[in-house]
């Protein structure tokens, strides 16, 4: 998979898949799982993103995320995590398929159940669910950062960290809460 910034029209297949791979994970490893969610720009209907299913999975602890990973390896998933400043994001795991003439990537990320890292991913998604003018707004800055930033992911996502830091503080003024 090409590790440019690139980002494409909203894909209605994208649930869809996020659906089908919840099945094939949750197979492996549900005796490690509190929840498992569809994050990022995917899951924003309507919003264009990489091409990406992100994929939050919370576990308890990270001895629950250590022993997921073998169980994770058959189905395609490597790891490929950076150096993880924040301590409740255990792993991020890498799949990159291609069926007929479709390519198919996902990132799942094992995360600490409820922690704060696990909650903000989930109000920055639903903020922008119940916010179509606050999604089309994150699509024209991704669009933007992406032909700036074509070549270098990490300084594409730290462009875009502090409107999601504004949309999360935004939700949670506004009194969403996740428990």
């Amino acid at each position: 998979m090409s590790n440019l910034v690139i980002i494409v029209t909203y894909d209605p297949k994208w649930p869809i898949l996020y659906e089908q791979e919840k099945c094939r994970i949750l197979e492996a490893i549900r005796h490690k799982v509190m929840a498992i969610e569809h994050v990022g720009s995917t899951a924003v209907p309507g919003l264009g993103a990489k091409p990406i299913v992100d994929i939050m999975a919370g576990v308890l602890q990270s001895a629950d995320a250590e022993e997921c990973l073998p169980l994770l390896q058959p189905l395609g998933y490597d790891d490929v995590t950076p150096q993880p400043e924040n301590p409740d994001w255990y792993y991020c795991l890498g799949k990159y398929t291609r069926a007929l003439a479709e390519a198919t990537a996902y990132h799942l990320h094992l995360v600490r159940f409820i922690s704060d890292h696990w909650k903000k991913h989930l109000l920055f998604r639903d903020f922008l669910r119940a916010h179509p003018e606050v999604a089309q707004r994150y699509h024209e800055l991704k669009k933007k950062l992406a032909a700036e930033h074509v070549s270098d992911r990490e300084a594409y996502t730290q462009a875009k960290t502090s409107f999601i830091d504004s949309v999360v503080l935004q939700a949670r003024q506004q009194g969403a809460s996740l428990t």
